[in-house]
């Protein structure tokens, strides 16, 4: 018989909701078969067997949240559990005689006409709770500040439009401008490490690893999960845009590991795929910064006294005030903003 737990689905988790049973006692089920779905306020996926055999127990019920390492279910390697005795059916009661028939009142009253309902309640889902939870938590201990900057993304706008037809006919994939974002990004980090940092009490984590996580809007507004791509600064541009494509697509059928959602360092989300100009953006604990990117528009803009069309662009920085001050903030973004406005690597 072996056990199987609610795994860790990131460094900050210590619970998770398991949300189904895809596999009923007595089924038999084959190693990595997905067994249980869970929800956390980082993932919502589909949890393997960690072994082949016959789903013996359930010791967790559909809806019930535990804690990590909380073992759940039991599989074994004999034959399926017995089906369960049916109760013995009761014998049905008796007919009482027909009571005598009631007089009908004179006069009925037309039916008091319903109104219909002018709100519908619907509880929230187990994910819409937790990142309920993980948002109140963040503002509730960082100090948030957001700086703004304006950015010329021309010379990346015409890279993209030159390179696109070809790279969408060899890797099979866009060739979107996030990917450029989080190369200068990372440069940017290795120059700034501060921003890659966490926060421990009074002590500061600096981590030598760039794990950028990536904010990604799952299906019908249901929920919002940041996978994260480890060792980001050691990919071009094209390894970016490959990873990135790669989780938001698992991340929107469920089937992130665990490993995929724990341990980023600094994260972006990507606002302006939804026609955003720029917002706010909530810290993703426990980092201490996180870059939002604003739709890419040709503007008009005043260079050298003269009206030019441009591809202009705004990032957002959201950092904690309790580590960042706003003058080195600003250094940061305005070293991404240089990298971008600058761009001259042609090879993706």
């Amino acid at each position: 018989m072996s056990d199987v737990v609610m795994p860790q689905m990131g460094e900050s988790i210590v619970e998770g909701t398991l949300t189904r049973w895809l596999k009923k006692v007595g089924d038999k089920i084959e190693r990595d078969e997905p067994l249980f779905e869970i929800s956390t306020d980082k993932v919502d996926t589909e949890i393997p067997s960690p072994e082949a055999g016959v789903l013996s127990e359930i010791l967790v019920q559909e809806g019930q949240t535990v804690a990590i390492n909380t073992v759940v279910a039991r599989i074994g390697s004999g034959a399926a559990a017995a089906a369960p005795v049916a109760a013995p059916v009761a014998a049905p009661a008796p007919v009482a005689a027909a009571a005598a028939p009631v007089a009908a009142p004179a006069y009925a009253p037309p039916p008091p006409r319903t109104e219909a309902a002018k709100i519908r309640v619907e509880p929230m889902s187990t994910m819409r709770k937790k990142i309920a939870e993980h948002m109140s938590h963040s503002m509730h201990t960082a100090a948030h500040v957001t700086t703004v900057h304006k950015v010329d993304m021309t010379a990346v706008a015409k890279l993209r439009e030159k390179s696109k037809a070809a790279f969408q006919a060899q890797y099979g994939f866009s060739l979107t401008f996030l990917p450029f974002v989080a190369a200068a990004t990372c440069k940017a980090l290795r120059e700034f490490p501060i921003l890659n940092a966490s926060i421990d009490g009074t002590n500061i984590l600096y981590h030598n690893d760039i794990n950028l996580g990536f904010a990604v809007a799952l299906d019908n507004g249901s929920g919002l999960i940041v996978p994260v791509v480890a060792n980001a600064d050691e990919k071009n541009v094209t390894g970016l845009q490959r990873s990135i494509v790669d989780l938001a697509a698992r991340a929107r059928s469920r089937q992130l590991k665990p490993d995929e959602v724990k341990g980023g360092t600094f994260a972006i989300t990507n606002f302006g795929s939804f026609g955003s100009v720029f917002a706010t953006p909530v810290i993703n604990q426990p980092n201490v910064g996180i870059l939002g990117v604003g739709t890419v528009e040709k503007t008009p803009v005043v260079i050298n006294d003269a009206i030019a069309i441009r591809s202009i662009c705004y990032l957002a920085l959201t950092f904690d005030h309790r580590l960042i001050d706003g003058a080195l903030a600003d250094m940061f973004t305005g070293r991404v903003k240089q990298l971008l406005e600058n761009w001259t690597d042609s090879v993706l």
